[in-house]
């Protein structure tokens, strides 16, 4: 009886919607429908499963399971993964936040027209018809808004908009693994729907569909098809050729930040992608000396190195560093925001010589201090890093001294560590056995 009560209830709700989105009649395009819906999500399944590894990868090389690298506090089970970031190739960081900061951009206008494609949805009425459509639902609204949070937050920091209401690598970080609980609950619900739909026309002829042929798709179970389509003002063939050639533009106009070579000219999207100058100095600066507040008179002829970790905590003035071996590198810089520069020729001290100066000839890891006050100010290496004989606490770079805003007097260069990692203005260096 009771359960009578509610079908009938729950019929009376579907035959009286609300006025407005929650009718389907509202929703009027001709082109919507289960195969261009599933053209976009087949293109973001492949997408964001490659730019969560990438980002999983990009975590694991801030290597925040060491004292000082980690903002994001009680990751717990979320850090099962986390490995010793290699050193080789040199690239890697280079490569993989490249690819995570660029994908991400580049499926922006595929995700705004996933979004379009399915907006009837997210105004279906009745709310709910059944517990399996409560928790797709529920996986819906979990999902779109992850979406929206990832998507804007990583656009922010690309942008070096820090406008974050904490620290921006435990919001994207815990913000990851809520929006993948959900897009894997929302795979599992509708891949074979999207399994099938692919399969039921032929991309190939839809390209050749002009607008004078262009007709809406049978009417479909998930009602995206409307019932009382508008005459089309562009075909399908328009659709997929506007969102092809809006993420193409993105791709041209960031990629250079990362992958360099022509490219680089026209980074017009990214804030630290174009070339500088010819200078030796001449490339990119996150953040320049006056920014975080070093000043000439700190890193002038009072600067001193104080190593730590051994008996004795020798001090080195700048001529002490430059009087020790010198070694070189070839390396680039990359960041988190995507940007990197090419290989610069750096020049310095190997840091397993200064290990071994402070006593400790094979040290697990280094805590490296800088004059630089704030969060980014310290961070710790491991020991595969400080025994790389590129591993280096630089003094010069391309045959000159560092300029200022790269780190003058000394600074830490690491092959494949994130640029926040290679700390500028290093006052301080503690090794630990």
């Amino acid at each position: 009886m009771r359960r009578a009560i509610w079908r009938t209830r729950w019929r009376w709700m579907e035959e009286h919607p609300p006025p407005g989105p929650f009718r389907r009649g509202f929703w009027r395009s001709p082109l919507r429908g289960p195969w261009l819906t599933a053209v976009f999500g087949f293109a973001l399944l492949i997408g964001i499963s490659v730019l969560f590894v990438t980002g999983l990868l990009s975590y694991a090389a801030y290597n925040p399971d060491l004292g000082a690298n980690d903002l994001t506090p009680d990751k717990g089970v979320l850090g099962f993964y986390l490995f010793d970031w290699p050193t080789d190739p040199v690239w890697l960081y280079r490569a993989t936040q490249g690819v995570h900061v660029t994908l991400g951009l580049v499926l922006i206008p595929v995700l705004l027209a996933k979004l379009w494609s399915v907006i009837p949805k997210l105004f279906d009425w009745p709310p709910s018809r059944s517990a399996a459509q409560v928790v797709e639902r529920l996986s819906l609204l979990l999902l779109v808004g992850g979406a929206v949070f990832e998507f804007v937050t990583g656009i922010l920091n690309i942008q070096m908009f820090y406008v974050f209401p904490g620290s921006f690598y435990t919001l994207h970080f815990y913000g990851a693994w809520v929006f993948m609980a959900a897009f894997v609950v929302h795979v599992a619900f509708r891949l074979g729907r999207m399994s099938s739909a692919l399969r039921s026309r032929n991309l190939r002829e839809e390209l050749l569909t002009d607008l004078a042929h262009t007709r809406t798709e049978p009417p479909d179970p998930d009602q995206l098809v409307s019932p009382n389509p508008a005459e089309p003002t562009i075909s399908r063939r328009g659709v997929l050729g506007l969102v092809g050639a809006s993420s193409l533009t993105l791709f041209v106009l960031t990629a250079g930040q990362s992958i360099g070579g022509p490219l680089r000219r026209i980074a017009l999207l990214a804030p630290r992608g174009q070339e500088l100058g010819n200078g030796a100095n001449d490339f990119q600066v996150n953040k320049t000396a006056a920014h975080v507040g070093v000043t000439p008179e700190q890193t002038g002829p009072a600067w001193r190195l104080t190593l730590r970790g051994g008996q004795t905590s020798p001090t080195l003035s700048r001529e002490d560093l430059l009087a020790m071996p010198q070694h070189t590198a070839q390396l680039p810089i990359a960041c988190v925001e995507g940007w990197s520069t090419t290989d610069q020729v750096w020049t310095g001290v190997r840091m397993r010589d200064l290990a071994a100066l402070a006593g400790v000839p094979e040290p697990v890891t280094v805590f490296v201090e800088s004059l630089e006050d704030g969060t980014f100010g310290s961070a710790t290496l491991r020991q595969n890093q400080i025994l790389d004989d590129r591993s280096l606490l630089a003094l010069s770079v391309n045959g000159a001294d560092l300029s200022l805003d790269h780190g003058f007097p000394a600074r830490v260069i690491v092959p494949a560590n994130p640029g926040v990692h290679n700390t500028k203005w290093v006052a301080r260096m503690t090794f630990e056995a």
